[in-house]
């Protein structure tokens, strides 16, 4: 049923509550995006990542460099990142995004260990 060897320690946990247990059917695995694809998220999607910002906020070319890089690939640390950048730039009157801004709303996430 779970495919990764980490996930065995869950199946158990899970197994102790059994009508918790019988809803989970399969776990699937994500793979991380790919630069582009952030890049054309970042740049043309964000309305559907949750977040109002426009494409023109993202004129930096560095801070969207940055973006990739913080958030590694993973959709939700994305979608995360971007509501806390739209949420420093509303906070301190900003209208782009810069490294700064993404490195500001990148310390005040809370991530777990990496």
């Amino acid at each position: 049923m779970w495919p990764h060897p980490a996930w065995h320690g869950l199946e158990r946990r899970l197994s102790r509550y059994p009508q918790l247990y019988s809803r989970v059917g399969f776990v699937h695995q994500f793979r991380t995006l790919g630069a582009d694809e952030i890049r054309a998220g970042v740049t043309g999607h964000a309305e559907q990542l949750g977040v109002a910002l426009g494409s023109e906020v993202f004129a930096d070319s560095l801070a969207v460099a940055a973006i990739i890089r913080a958030s590694n690939g993973n959709f939700r640390l994305l979608q995360r990142l971007l509501q806390q950048i739209e949420r420093v730039l509303e906070l301190n009157e900003l209208i782009i995004v810069t490294p700064e801004v993404v490195a500001t709303a990148r310390e005040s996430l809370v991530i777990g260990a990496s």
